[in-house]
């Protein structure tokens, strides 16, 4: 889809804990900031569907495994990020989005949007209108 990210991202081991890069300003995909929120989502569930009309979302999964599903113009395309897959997930507006934890356990996204949540600035529809089939 046009103008859809993927960065693949930097983990550096460390004895301690290691670290995870996230974000530069000099990285493609960045258009500047306005917040950034971590949300969860358990298990087998599934949250959207969702269109920012103005916001650009760079989501990154640091704990779990989430599938995220694009849709724009009648195509469907998929991603799956995670510790093992580290990457950001560059969405620009105007793309419907919807995820689903994959991880047996809780699983945490990080968004880096580059603006302040507005909530006249999306729109949100129900799963089941737009028609993709979510394998099992």
């Amino acid at each position: 889809m046009d103008g859809v990210i993927i960065t693949p991202l930097k983990e550096i081991a460390h004895d301690k804990g290691n670290i995870f890069h996230a974000l530069k300003k000099s990285d493609n995909g960045y258009l500047g900031f306005g917040e950034a929120y971590f949300s969860s989502i358990k298990s087998g569930a599934i949250k959207g569907w969702k269109k920012h009309n103005e916001m650009t979302l760079n989501l990154i999964v640091p704990i779990g495994e989430v599938e995220f599903v694009l849709y724009n113009k009648g195509k469907f395309e998929q991603f799956i990020l995670s510790p093992r897959n580290y990457c950001r997930l560059t969405i620009p507006p105007n793309i419907w989005v919807a995820f689903r934890g994959l991880a047996p356990f809780d699983s945490m996204l990080l968004n880096i949007a580059n603006i302040e949540h507005n909530p006249s600035e999306s729109e949100a529809c129900e799963l089941n209108d737009i028609p993709y089939v979510w394998r099992p």
